[in-house]
Order: C-alpha cells, then sequence, then structure tokens
C-alpha cells in the first residue's frame, strides 16, 4: 500500500510548466472514436485517469501510437461497434461515461456501465440521458448497466435542468452526427468543453457557441483525421499556485491561460498575494500582511470546486475568520478531519466552513478522500510543522502528473513508499 511522506516546513520556489487538463484529456480520448480514423492528439497528461482510458480504448480494438511523451496517434477505424465496456474497467473513473455520447453517435448504440470516480456527493447522469432520448436514442438501465440504442440520431432542442459539464460533453458528441439542428441551453462554459468543441470541429463537426450558454450542432455525416492539443490544465495550475502562496513562496507557472484562473487570481489578490500575469504565465508572491476571505463556489467562470480544499489550505495561514461556501458538491468537506487532525481550526455548518486561520499546522498521518482533497492535504504538510504521512494516495496520481518529480523541480522534497518501507524512511527524512 503506498503512501507519501511530506516533510513539513518547505518552501515552493522556481518556475515549471503546467501539464495538459485532465478534464479535457479524458473527454477528448473518447471523443477520437467519432473520427472513425486516426487522430493526433498532444499534451496528453501522464495520469491513472488517462491511463485508464488508454486501456478501455486498447479492449475495443483501436490501434494507439505513442508519439513522444505526452503524445499519441490513436486509430479507430477497425474498432469493434458493439463493445459492452467492462464494469471493472469502468469503475475507476467518471469519465467512461463519455463513451455513452461518442459510442452512440459513431454506432448508434452504447452499452455502458454506470461511471466511477471520487466520492463528492449525488452525481446523476439524468441530463445525459434525457438528452439522448432527445435526440432519439431509446434509453434503458439494466443491473446498473445504460444501455442506449438509435436507428437515427435527430437534431433536437434541449434544455438542461442542471448546468453539467458531463452533460454538455456527452450530448455535443452525440448530437455532432445526428441529422439537422441540435440547440442544447444552459451549457456548462468550462474551458474544457470548449476544448472538446474544437476536437470535434477538427474532426470534421460543426459545433458553435461552446463557451456560451447556448451551443448549436448541426449534425454532419463525415469526419476525418485531425490534429489537437490538449489545453493546458486551469486545475494544476490553481493547486501549484495556491501552493505556492501557503507555502509564501516565489513561484511563475508557464503554458498557462491566465484569463482561465480569474477567480481564484482575483481571491489570492484579495487574501494579500502578489499576482502577475503575462499571455501564458502566472507568478505569486507572498507580501507581509494575509488577509481572511470567503470563498464560494461555482461553476465555470466562478471559484471552481476542485480549488476549494486548496483555498482552505491557504486561509489556515491567514489571520481572522474565513468562510467557505460550497455550492457544487454537497460532500466536498472530507478533507475538514484530516485538516483538523494537522491543527487546523475549522467548523462546518452544513455547505459553509468556518476557518480560524493564523493557527500553526502540525504533521500527522492522514487519509487521502479524493483527488483534489489529496493535492491539499499534501499542500497542508508542506506548510505544517513535522512530518505529515499521506494514505489513500492511490487518488492523487488520477489526476496529478510526476508530482513528487514536478515538486523536486520546485525544490520540494516528498517521499512515496510502500507502507512496509515508511519507518526506515521516515528516520532519514
Amino acid at each position: 500500500m503506498q503512501k507519501l511522506i511530506v516533510p513539513g516546513n518547505q518552501v515552493i520556489n522556481g518556475s515549471i510548466k503546467v501539464s495538459g487538463a485532465k478534464n479535457a484529456a479524458v473527454a477528448v480520448l473518447p471523443a477520437s472514436i467519432i473520427s472513425g480514423s486516426k487522430v493526433y492528439i498532444e499534451n496528453i497528461p501522464e495520469i491513472d485517469d488517462v491511463f485508464s482510458l488508454l486501456s478501455i480504448l486498447e479492449s475495443m480494438g483501436i490501434n494507439m501510437r505513442r508519439r513522444g511523451r505526452n503524445a499519441m496517434e490513436i486509430d479507430s477505424s477497425n474498432m469493434r461497434s458493439t463493445y459492452a465496456l467492462p464494469y471493472e474497467m469502468v469503475k475507476k473513473l467518471r469519465a467512461s461515461a463519455y463513451f455513452m455520447g461518442s459510442l452512440l453517435g459513431r454506432f448508434g448504440y452504447a452499452e455502458v456501465p454506470a461511471p466511477g470516480g471520487c466520492e463528492l456527493g449525488p452525481r446523476p447522469i439524468d441530463q445525459h440521458l434525457k438528452g439522448f432520448a432527445a435526440l432519439g436514442a431509446d434509453v434503458n438501465m439494466e443491473h446498473g448497466v445504460v444501455k442506449l440504442k438509435a436507428k437515427k440520431l435527430t437534431g433536437a432542442q434541449i434544455y438542461l435542468d442542471v448546468v453539467s459539464v458531463g452533460a454538455t460533453i456527452n450530448l455535443m458528441m452525440a448530437a455532432a452526427t445526428a441529422e439537422g439542428r441540435t440547440v442544447i441551453e444552459n451549457v456548462a462554459k468550462e474551458p474544457e468543453v470548449v476544448d472538446v468543441a474544437n476536437f470535434l470541429n477538427a474532426m470534421g463537426a460543426s459545433v458553435r457557441g461552446a463557451g456560451t450558454d447556448i451551443i448549436r450542432i448541426d449534425g454532419v455525416k463525415d469526419f476525418y483525421s485531425a490534429s489537437h492539443s490538449i489545453i493546458p490544465d486551469r486545475i494544476e495550475a490553481g493547486t501549484l499556485l495556491m501552493a505556492g502562496a501557503a507555502t509564501g513562496g516565489d513561484l511563475e507557472l508557464q503554458d498557462v491561460i491566465p484569463t482561465h484562473l480569474e477567480a481564484p487570481i482575483a481571491k489570492l489578490k484579495e487574501i494579500g498575494y502578489n499576482i502577475n500575469t503575462t499571455l501564458d504565465t502566472v507568478s505569486v508572491k507572498r507580501s507581509s500582511n494575509l488577509n481572511a476571505a470567503d470563498i464560494k463556489t461555482f461553476p465555470y467562470p466562478g471559484f471552481p470546486t476542485d480549488l476549494q480544499p486548496l483555498g482552505m489550505v491557504v486561509l489556515t495561514q491567514a489571520d481572522g475568520a474565513s468562510i467557505i461556501t460550497e455550492n457544487v458538491f454537497e460532500s466536498r468537506f472530507k478533507h475538514v478531519d484530516e485538516l483538523k487532525r494537522m491543527g487546523a481550526r475549522i467548523k462546518l455548518e452544513g455547505r459553509a466552513a468556518i476557518i480560524d486561520g493564523g493557527k500553526p499546522l502540525t504533521g500527522a498521518p492522514v487519509k487521502v478522500t479524493d483527488l483534489r482533497a489529496g493535492a491539499a492535504l499534501v499542500v497542508a504538510g508542506l506548510v505544517a510543522s513535522g512530518e505529515t504521512v499521506l494514505s489513500g494516495v492511490e487518488h492523487i496520481y488520477r489526476g496529478y502528473e510526476r508530482l513528487e518529480e514536478k515538486f523536486a523541480s520546485l525544490g520540494i522534497k516528498i517521499y512515496s513508499q510502500q507502507e512496509e518501507d515508511i519507518s526506515q524512511i521516515s528516520k532519514q527524512v
């Protein structure tokens, strides 16, 4: 059982490039099926969620060739059309749901077990299924498996009752092949949605309006080979930015899109950090005083729920009372008990967390409950005095590429070891 050992009182300094976006890559890879030919994808992050998706693609009979460290050529021309995705693969990640839209769009048939992923509270797929039905698909759920079938998909007017990134992307993929025009309203505006739309268009689709409230898709019959580069990961960028801020370091992020980070940048400035941006860089440096602040999470362009745990760690370093209100996922405070184990003073009241900041953190054994909570506990370990040992770290590798290597390039020591070796490593550090 793998654990991470994080020695405390470490300060991040330096410059680093940001990886490709996890939440775009895990949708672009399933979308590659729609082309029915070769596609070339660059800037793919080397993370466990991507590896899981590549395994699923390979099991479908899709030919893949690595073209450098973060690039792949994917040829779906000879894949099996009636393939039922295996539960053991699908349960590892929620992004496997994207095979519903891509398989339905290409073959008019999809059989996908209900997807897995981090436990963040109810995340139903009812909006996905509602949209597929509107496009003309027969939708059935049998023993936890979603079965979709359509002789022909036809464009439709679809209104999403809840803003959903997953439903928006899934319906874009299916509608790209439907006869006629599809109009989807109340859609997600996230940059990852725009990235998938750009990829679909590169393959021959006609998707307009991604990044706004309404997306219009004119279905096409013919798709072709394409090349695409995944956008930079705004959540990894935000994670590193929060880590640099919390540790009081001097950090520059390269290969980023600063406009994707406007909400977290604005909040860090409010707390008291100096932030500078260029066309493709963001830098953070601590000022003399840190102020308490309130954070409310919202869908993009609001403050990202994925950065809420990191923002909480930053606020433990600011004097005074801060309030974080979680408006996206109702079960996204599982990291609070672990931070309290490290000495953080946090009180939960429903969907709000009240942080009494400015109190020192102390290293402790903590458990990672989900991907972003894991990143937050790593950063808390850097800030704390003493040593923090994280268990359940498999969650972290689902979404962060070469974690230890990247932190090492910024002067940070993090040790990854099997459980039985921890006592020996602890003596060394």
